[in-house]
């Protein structure tokens, strides 16, 4: 992992980021699908994880991913646990992978994870916490590559 204040990566052919501000199951799938789609495709492919979407890379989180309903229905209580298990069951009946299986997958395949450092320094979350291969990048450095690559998209 890497903190220090460096220079965007040169782009050595297209390439696509996409940022992760949720840190919930419905909140980790598009980034994770779209980066994974995007390598196969031949771009370059990133992961900006911010705000509660940093989570997502904290080891043994992904365990913990839940589904919350929006509106008034994600105020009742239990209503969270009830439609995740709905939401894994569709997922599983989908044969869709786990977010586990998909954030290896990504990484396996090249997706590259960052972490936005002042969400880090905010939520006190120490680089050791976080899965192995995710780099620490400041949102100026975030913004560096992002101004080079071909597609930038909020999730």
């Amino acid at each position: 992992m890497s903190i220090e204040t460096k220079e965007a990566p040169a782009c050595e052919k297209p390439s696509y980021t996409f940022i992760c501000s949720r840190g919930t199951l419905d909140g980790a799938y598009p980034p994770l699908i779209l980066s994974i789609n995007a390598v196969r495709l031949g771009y370059e492919s990133y992961v900006f994880f911010t705000f509660m979407g940093v989570n997502i890379l904290r080891k043994g989180y992904v365990a913990k991913l839940k589904f919350h309903p929006p509106g008034f229905l994600g105020a009742i209580p239990g209503m969270s646990s009830l439609a995740t298990g709905m939401m894994k069951k569709q997922i599983e009946e989908a044969n869709i992978p786990d977010v586990e299986e998909l954030m290896e997958v990504a990484q396996i395949e090249g997706v590259k994870f960052i972490a936005c450092k002042m969400t880090m320094e905010m939520m006190k979350i120490k680089e050791e916490e976080l899965i192995d291969g995710v780099d620490v990048w400041t949102a100026e450095q975030y913004l560096k590559l992002a101004g080079k690559c071909a597609i930038n998209m909020f999730t």
